[in-house]
């Protein structure tokens, strides 16, 4: 069971949300925009938050920006508007996932279970139990869900630690961008190439710090691990 904030100012989609995910034994709290989200999401530390875009007081991108800023707690943003640039900018500000609505709940519940999969709270599959991954100076304990460099932790979300183990697993792949995309989400997602290029920026942000570029781009064809030294 996990903790899921659920943001939205539609009472009737938290109310369809909430039952969806209650169903499958998850713990629900609500709040009605942006503000109550981003305290909310300060006062507890949840499992993974739904987040609607367009909200009144403070809106879904700003609440975003300001949650990534404290915590690496998975993001699935819900939008009204089916655009690229939206897709792209909720990307670029640390959201995990992007669903249009109107959605299935089926489809959002797959989804928050991927995520949740992913960030290792529930359903962690017995293969990865004790996996640990060294690349050069980078080691990628999956069980822990813990990344370091030379021993310095470097904190990442479930989408960018599930696209960094993709690479380190297999370090002299050439790796697609869809190949990428179908290691890193469980469930099946329609995004543009654009959505791993950001996930790869900002693996390579978080990395910058201690002067290691994990990621190496083939240009023409897609990405594989760096020399991590």
């Amino acid at each position: 069971m996990a903790l899921i904030l659920v943001v939205d100012d539609d009472p009737h989609i938290r109310e369809v949300l909430s039952f969806a995910l209650e169903q499958v034994h998850h713990e629900v709290v609500e709040a009605t925009n942006g503000l109550e989200a981003v305290a909310a999401a300060a006062s507890r530390e949840f499992d993974l938050i739904v987040l609607d875009v367009m909200m009144p007081e403070l809106d879904g991108t700003e609440a975003c920006r300001r949650i990534r800023a404290q915590s690496n707690v998975p993001i699935i943003m819900l939008s009204s508007r089916d655009d690229e640039f939206d897709r792209v900018l909720g990307l670029e500000i640390g959201a995990d996932d992007y669903v249009t609505k109107p959605f299935s709940p089926r489809e959002l519940v797959a989804r928050v279970k991927a995520h949740l999969r992913r960030a290792s709270f529930v359903d962690a599959p017995v293969s990865q139990e004790g996996e640990v991954v060294q690349h050069g100076a980078v080691r990628l304990d999956v069980e822990a869900f813990d990344v370091r460099v030379n021993g310095q932790m470097i904190e990442l979300t479930p989408t960018e630690f599930a696209v960094l183990r993709t690479l380190l697993r297999r370090p002299r792949k050439v790796f697609t961008r869809d190949e990428l995309m179908q290691h890193a989400y469980d469930v099946h997602t329609v995004v543009s190439d654009r959505t791993i290029d950001s996930h790869i920026r900002h693996i390579r942000e978080k990395f910058g710090v201690v002067s290691v570029d994990p990621v190496e781009t083939v240009h023409g064809l897609g990405y594989r691990a760096g020399a991590c030294t």
